[in-house]
């Protein structure tokens, strides 16, 4: 029998006892107490959120991929922040995904000894096609799930760099993983209920590692997002606030810069700044490896 009471995710929060008998508003404040630890807690494991950053960003620099696995929770988790990058960093449907123990129906519902498999995920991430250069960052908020260890496993013995996010120190999965990054965020308010603080942690960890890896291989200029996709009406005024931000252009000069880059934020931008029509413009960012402020750097005259 798994001894449980071991995680501190899975211990009994002193200052909830009462939960039941609290009104809507103690709930309310004590959940939001315990939310401030989280906070703590992530900021406690900044220097291995840092080494995974980078190590994502080689490895997308390097035409590898960023693959999530976990299950339940936080599989969910590495699904969602997998199916955001493609229409916020303009990156290719893969490039970042997220495998949850028993697919797509464990998104919605639970599937019955999906995470407990020894051999699922190894599977998963064969049909995903998993190579050396790829990375693995394995999500579990104990820090023993079967699916995530065995998974993480498979992929150090192909030679991929990994990490692991769990919310209790020296977890079985972060001694499986190059980076071990665990937050320690705490009893949940509902006891072991860790779709709560551990996954507001483990939430917090993936926008770090996804955002800052997609910034460093130049998928931002300053802080706007040059490689958003314009695909609704929302987002094509926001496209043109981009422009008009980087640029300190107008409106109308933003509107004709993009429709000369073809509706590609970072193209108009480059195009502004250095004075070259679009596929001057565009061959400078392609040896610029897509970086604006690069291009600048080099092509400034």
């Amino acid at each position: 029998m798994i001894n449980l009471a071991i995680y501190t995710t899975e211990k009994r929060n002193i200052d909830t006892m009462n939960l039941d008998s609290m009104s809507s508003m103690e709930i309310a404040m004590a959940a939001n107490k315990e939310d401030e630890n989280v906070v703590k807690a992530v900021r406690s494991v900044i220097p291995q959120i840092a080494d995974a950053i980078d190590i994502a960003a080689e490895t997308l620099g390097g035409q590898g991929r960023l693959i999530y696995i976990g299950a339940g929770t936080s599989g969910r988790l590495g699904v969602l922040d997998a199916s955001e990058c493609p229409p916020t960093f303009g990156v290719s449907e893969g490039l970042v995904t997220g495998i949850i123990a028993g697919g797509r129906e464990a998104l919605f519902h639970a599937v019955e000894g999906a995470e407990d498999s020894k051999t699922l995920a190894e599977a998963d991430l064969k049909e995903h096609r998993l190579s050396p250069s790829d990375m693995v960052i394995g999500l579990s908020a104990s820090g023993r799930t079967p699916y995530v260890l065995y998974g993480l496993r498979y992929a150090s013995s192909i030679g991929c760099k990994t990490a692991a996010i769990a919310c209790n120190k020296d977890s079985i999965i972060g001694k499986e993983a190059d980076i071990a990054i665990e937050p320690v965020t705490g009893p949940e308010i509902l006891t072991g209920s860790t779709r709560l603080k551990a996954g507001t942690a483990q939430k917090m960890i993936l926008n770090m590692i996804s955002t800052g890896s997609m910034v460093k291989i130049g998928k931002a200029y300053e802080n706007l997002m040059v490689d958003l996709q314009n695909t609704n009406e929302k987002l094509a005024v926001r496209t043109e606030n981009i422009v008009m931000n980087a640029t300190s252009s107008d409106r109308e000069t933003a509107k004709r810069l993009l429709k000369e880059a073809d509706g590609s934020a970072k193209l108009a931008i480059t195009m502004f700044l250095l004075d070259k029509p679009a596929d001057e413009a565009m061959s400078i960012l392609k040896s610029a490896h897509g970086s604006i402020r690069k291009a600048i750097r080099e092509n400034k005259e």
